[in-house]
């Protein structure tokens, strides 16, 4: 299983850098978003989560869920909806304004696109 979750962080974390390298503004923001997802799942599995474990210490529990890391990843996943919906704001307002989604506010000419 935990190969299976550092895979699955792993090709994520790829995925969300590969996005975040592209031209297009709407790929960037899809690749923010996956790397904060990966985040997320990291500090919530470095919780070490237990099933079946109450999150507070009581006398005669000697396995107990550490409740931090999940008000971590609570907080970080409000904050991220709302940094992506801004994002987006931006995006959509960068498009309007320059008339091209490319991330430098205009389209790349191909060299066998050139008029000689």
């Amino acid at each position: 299983m935990e190969f299976l979750l550092a895979s699955a962080l792993g090709v994520t974390t790829a995925c969300g850098v590969y996005l975040l390298l592209r031209g297009r503004t709407f790929s960037v923001v899809l690749g923010l978003s996956l790397l904060s997802y990966a985040v997320n799942v990291f500090i919530f599995t470095m919780g070490r989560v237990t099933t079946g474990a109450p999150p507070i210490v009581t006398t005669g529990v000697s396995t107990y869920t550490d409740p931090l890391p999940q008000a971590l990843v609570l907080t970080a996943i409000v904050i991220g909806f709302g940094m992506t919906a801004f994002f987006l704001a931006l995006a959509v307002r960068a498009y309007r304004d320059s008339g091209s989604d490319h991330v430098d506010g205009s389209e790349p000419v191909h060299p066998e696109k050139r008029s000689p």
